[in-house]
């Protein structure tokens, strides 16, 4: 049985005041909350706050992106035996902002994937498609190279210690949704491309995500869907009610 997450993703929001406050009132309204797995993942200034604030709670602890060197001479970046160090447990990789506004490639993806599971962390592996490949046909052979280069030497023994989460792009951050019958496709062919590379109990176990404008209106209807574990939440995420309320729907959908 694979326990489903709820994971907020901050992006480049919040200030140490507002941080604060979120995680007040996640603490407050969601601690009975045993059978959803719940995490934030803040912008790196607040992690380590984040951090004293929900040590010994029901609530997980992420960052949004890390290099895959564990040190050296390079400016700016974080490693993630840094983000362990601090008590992280997931470390967002291949978003889509990063993969398009920062020019990451697969390649790069694949080597912070090796990094964050070396390091013992949970690696939450982002897929998806731009609108255009969605319109020319392209959708699941772009989800075919961005899963084959981004698993790319991952052995058996750690896939376990990934979860994948599929962002169509068109639909991140836009208020367009896919919809519940798109959402199980795309996860079910990402099942089933697990099933190819590793074996169907590696592929039954993983869990699969959807992100893309995510709110407590539509949660319960794609995350109905059988191969959908959860959500990877934006905007959401960043309002402690509409966050609890997509935990809280999500919790109470029909099984």
């Amino acid at each position: 049985m694979r326990t489903p997450a709820i994971i907020g993703n901050w992006k480049m929001f919040t200030n140490l005041k507002q941080a604060t406050e979120l995680v007040t009132f996640l603490k407050t309204n969601l601690s009975k909350i045993t059978d959803i797995e719940i995490g934030v993942c803040p912008p790196f200034p607040y992690l380590a706050p984040v951090k004293a604030m929900i040590d010994s709670t029901n609530i997980k602890l992420g960052a949004q992106n890390c290099y895959w060197k564990d040190e050296g001479a390079f400016t700016g970046e974080v490693s993630p035996a840094m983000l362990k160090d601090i008590g992280c447990d997931y470390i967002i990789i291949g978003h889509s902002e990063r993969r398009h506004q920062m020019g990451e490639t697969d390649t790069m993806i694949n080597n912070k994937i090796k990094a964050a599971l070396k390091t013992g962390l949970t690696a939450i592996f982002c897929v998806g498609e731009l609108l255009e490949e969605r319109q020319e046909g392209k959708t699941e052979s772009v989800i075919r190279r961005q899963l084959e280069e981004g698993l790319d030497g991952i052995i058996q023994d750690n896939i376990q210690k990934v979860i994948i989460a599929y962002e169509p792009v068109w639909a991140i951050g836009t208020g367009k949704t896919a919809t519940p019958q798109q959402a199980q496709e795309m996860h079910s062919f990402i099942r089933k491309f697990i099933t190819s590379i590793f074996n169907e109990i590696v592929a039954k176990n993983i869990r699969i995500l959807y992100g893309g404008s995510v709110k407590a209106e539509n949660i319960a209807e794609i995350s109905a869907q059988p191969d959908v574990d959860g959500a990877l939440v934006g905007s959401a995420s960043l309002k402690s009610d509409s966050f609890s309320q997509i935990i809280l729907n999500y919790k109470n959908k029909a099984k």
